[in-house]
């Protein structure tokens, strides 16, 4: 429909999610505070647009909990978790037949795929409360639980290398587009890959030295929502939601939405990659570490196992895959080559308008930096950081995106230039209304260092910050820009 292909039978995916647990160490302050384990007994309907079917979104509730343990040590050979478009015809018919099982199974059957794509709307558009919060919901994407909760032992879609970069065989060949802005742009093969490595270069090397940028920011027991997203949950993981997502449906269902986007089966495939990369990134560097916060070790949710049994798993249990008996098949890396080339200076385009503004069209403005031509070691020891503030969404029930370009010039550039710090790109999601604390409010954050060395601005006082919308943005609300550090 709509000139794009209906996956839900697509042979791409299901799965269980990995994610985190229950603990009693103390973390900040003089009591912890890790997201504790939902209650499945309390489990509220979602709230979806006016033209979303009705939705039960809540997962089979169960009793007699058991704790998530490692499989025995073994020296068997590792499981290799296979690149999708590189599995043989065996696995494929394996998987195949393991899909059709649980899509047999009764719906209310913890093991069913009707309750994996709901335990994914439950934990991401608001049905679950915080433990001893009522009035704060669970969500587990924009902070520092995206990436050990959706982890899947699955095929993964390649989609950061060329041979991954379109559907499987049985779709049409068109190479996905890793900065979509709900426009079909029709390129060269070529020239949106190369856009494509660009933009994942970024994402996942010069944008990603800290812990904190790469993954999230922490969210811990009694906080708000949506605290600020890691550089890969924004783009590609929001961009291949939407992309994927079928804009013949009223809400882009059923990727272009997270209430609906386990129902497609690619979805775990999408999410098969991105915890790829989330190894793939600890390999990068030294200095690339999983947070040492218990909070964030600590955080528990609740799944089924194969036997049908709630199982409660935590983040510290599940991060190292050999331990639990896999590895990733090795495709290569073709994007640690796509390093943007130093730019020469130019003169920016001038400021124009003021914070805090709605961004119906592009805004500028002027920023200072605390601290100008830093030292390798400075740098090295602390990470140069532009920080989009306030950002507010009127309606979190569409796609929103805007980039953000540090010193372009007037003619502009797009999110794989090399003036570009990165983007925001939302999923649309349920979002609760704090009464006391009013609406949901989230930030960006993005490192820089690379970037001014490129763009011949390391030894500026001030740059330019432009603020470009790419879809939604009269919908956005940015409060202000700043510039940090982080180490």
């Amino acid at each position: 429909t709509g000139g794009r292909v209906d996956r839900r039978d697509v042979l791409l995916g299901l799965g269980s999610a990995a994610a985190a647990g229950l603990g009693t160490q103390r973390g900040r302050g003089a009591i912890a505070a890790p997201i504790q384990a939902p209650d499945l007994g309390n489990c509220n309907p979602p709230d979806l647009p006016n033209t979303a079917p009705d939705t039960n979104c809540c997962p089979t509730s169960g009793t007699g909990i058991i704790d998530f343990e490692l499989p025995p040590a073994s020296s068997a050979p590792l499981r290799v978790r296979p690149a999708a478009h590189l599995a043989d015809a065996e696995h494929l018919a394996k998987y195949e037949r393991a899909v059709a099982l649980m899509k047999q199974l009764p719906a209310d059957d913890p093991r069913s795929f009707e309750q994996q794509w709901r335990v994914h709307c439950a934990y991401c558009d608001g049905a679950y409360d915080q433990v001893g919060f009522p009035d704060l919901e669970i969500q587990v994407h924009n902070c520092w639980l995206f990436f050990p909760w959706h982890s899947f032992a699955l095929p993964f879609w390649n989609w950061d290398a060329p041979a991954g970069m379109t559907l499987p065989a049985i779709y049409p060949p068109f190479p996905v587009d890793l900065d979509y802005n709900e426009i079909d742009v029709i390129i060269p093969t070529d020239e949106q890959i190369d856009q494509n490595l660009n933009i994942m270069y970024r994402q996942m090397v010069s944008g990603a030295k800290k812990t904190r940028l790469f993954m999230g920011q922490p969210y811990r027991a009694g906080d708000q929502p949506d605290p600020g997203a890691g550089s890969v949950e924004n783009v590609p993981h929001g961009t291949m939601h939407t992309w994927t997502g079928d804009p013949a449906q009223p809400n882009n269902e059923d990727m272009g939405n997270f209430y609906s986007a386990a129902r497609d089966p690619i979805f775990f495939a999408h999410h098969g990659n991105i915890d790829r990369l989330w190894h793939v990134w600890r390999g990068l560097r030294p200095s690339n570490t999983d947070f040492a916060d218990a909070d964030w070790l600590d955080t528990a949710f609740l799944f089924y196992d194969e036997e049908a049994r709630p199982v409660r798993v935590r983040i510290r249990d599940c991060l190292d895959p050999a331990a639990m008996g896999y590895a990733y098949q090795d495709v290569g890396l073709p994007w640690l080559k796509a390093k943007p080339a130093k730019r020469s200076r130019r003169t920016p385009a001038p400021a124009a308008g003021a914070l805090p503004a709605t961004l119906r069209e592009t805004v500028r403005v002027t920023v200072t930096r605390p601290q100008v031509s830093r030292s390798d070691k400075e740098k090295e020891e602390a990470e140069e950081v532009l920080i989009i503030e306030g950002i507010q969404v009127a309606d979190h029930f569409k796609f929103v995106k805007f980039d953000v370009l540090v010193n372009a010039p007037e003619s502009g550039g797009d999110a794989a230039s090399g003036y570009c710090a990165g983007s925001v790109a939302m999923t649309p999601h349920m979002v609760r209304t704090n009464k006391k604390k009013g609406s949901m409010k989230t930030v960006a954050r993005f490192g820089v260092c690379d970037l001014m060395d490129n763009i011949g601005a390391d030894g500026d006082k001030t740059v330019v910050v432009s603020l470009v919308p790419r879809c939604g943005g009269e919908l956005v609300t940015i409060g202000g820009v700043s510039i940090g550090y982080t180490k």
